[in-house]
């Protein structure tokens, strides 16, 4: 499993940051999460979500289901804009504040402003080659960076240890 994301990180119509980290391991390197949105509220879901895979060791599933419902219920978190793509070595979920948890078809998932493109890049190369996902994901990304004006060319990408 690999997670990839760009650093671009706008304002309006300004690219204010160009070396954004969105991706990052958790869970001493078991899960790997990434975001897109507000980054303020997505350091904040990244905390919270952490302290779920605390409470709920190796069961990605159970953490994410256990922080939709903190985050869809919560009187402060509800306000929050971002989303959350989780990895372990069995699934891949998208976390979403209304409460969502979902596991994507396919192989690949992706968010963002650039989310759609990279999606269809990693599943176009996904069905047309052997690629393993860390190289899957550098060209997704690099596809997406070069069709989105809000997403640029540098890639941070994280794969869990070992590969799969």
């Amino acid at each position: 499993m690999a997670l990839a994301a760009d650093g671009q990180v706008t304002l309006g119509n300004t690219v204010m940051k160009g070396s954004a980290r969105k991706v990052r391991p958790l869970a001493d390197g078991a899960v790997l999460a990434g975001f897109a949105g507000s980054t303020a509220d997505a350091l904040t879901l990244f905390e919270k979500f952490e302290a779920r895979l605390s409470e709920f060791p190796d069961n990605l599933a159970r953490a994410a289901v256990e922080m939709a419902k903190e985050w869809r219920t919560d009187k402060y978190l509800r306000q929050l804009e971002a989303l959350l793509l989780v990895v372990d070595r069995e699934r891949t979920l998208l976390v979403t504040g209304n409460g969502d948890v979902i596991e994507p078809e396919g192989g690949a998932a992706a968010v963002g402003s650039g989310g759609a493109f990279a999606l269809s890049a990693a599943r176009a190369l996904l069905d047309a080659t052997d690629l393993g996902a860390a190289e899957i994901a550098r060209r997704a990304m690099a596809i997406a960076a070069d069709i989105c004006i809000y997403t640029n060319g540098e890639t941070v990408l994280l794969e869990l240890e070992g590969g799969v």
